[in-house]
């Protein structure tokens, strides 16, 4: 459980809100606006500190994202956020290395871990920084090591290949609980910056394909349609020319 602790303020930046709108401040990205103030976390995902211990001073909520996060105290005196796994604490060690043990929160490179380990953060190219398994309670569990790759089952149920020179923290990450949450009010979600959705089926004929008719009438179309007319609902929207469709070796049902 994270404690309300302040944050590490030289970790802090400003996070400017746009509301869903681009750069000519048309509205690109719907049901977006309004929220509380935010003050973005800057967290290490790459955590390319290795075989320097940190211990964990402390485990905080980030307001930008579902799990915790931990603020580490390096031997050098530096000071890092990173994702905090399930069961780390304050006091606990955490480092990164070719050769660590085998505790939540330690990071190594995928082919230095047992086969059935769970990892969190995992990066898909190696050095770029962790981009899968990045949201609470998540855990990717390693299936198979062969020629230079490693073999991914992702929360999803797909199975991916990814370079046994990436790296991926050890661990399931924090705050499971977090999808179990009831919102209360329409208020919890406007601070979120959530704005409400209407239903198409509500709206008129000229705002939307459901619109329109006597009553509560029926869809009227044959296929499930967005706002723009666009098909929807069962229709395959992956690009069949994705460069990663070749290391996917189980697609999610």
């Amino acid at each position: 459980m994270a404690k309300k602790t302040k944050p590490f303020k030289k970790l802090l930046k400003h996070l400017p809100k746009r509301g869903g709108r681009n750069n000519q401040g048309r509205i690109t990205t719907r049901h977006q606006g309004g929220g509380h103030k935010q003050m973005y976390r800057l967290v290490d995902f790459r955590q390319k500190k290795t075989d320097i211990p940190g211990i964990v001073q402390s485990i905080e909520y980030d307001p930008n994202r579902t799990s915790f996060v931990a603020l580490l105290m390096y031997k050098d005196g530096e000071r890092r956020y990173v994702l905090a796994p399930q069961g780390l604490k304050a006091g606990d060690q955490v480092i990164a290395g070719e050769k660590v043990p085998l505790k939540p929160g330690n990071r190594t490179l995928l082919k230095n871990l047992p086969i059935g380990t769970f990892v969190y953060n995992v990066e898909i190219l190696a050095g770029q920084g962790g981009k899968l398994g990045r949201s609470a309670g998540l855990g990717i569990q390693i299936l198979a090591n062969e020629e230079g790759y490693t073999h991914l089952k992702l929360p999803s149920k797909e199975v991916r290949r990814v370079s046994w020179d990436c790296w991926a923290s050890i661990g399931q990450l924090s705050n499971p609980e977090y999808y179990l949450k009831n919102w209360e009010k329409a208020g919890k979600s406007r601070w979120l910056g959530i704005r409400p959705t209407v239903r198409g089926s509500a709206m008129n004929p000229r705002d939307h394909p459901y619109g329109g008719g006597e009553g509560r009438a029926p869809r009227g179309t044959k296929y499930p349609k967005t706002k723009w007319g666009k098909v929807t609902g069962g229709r395959k929207t992956r690009n069949k020319k994705k460069w990663s469709n070749k290391f996917v070796v189980k697609r999610r049902k």
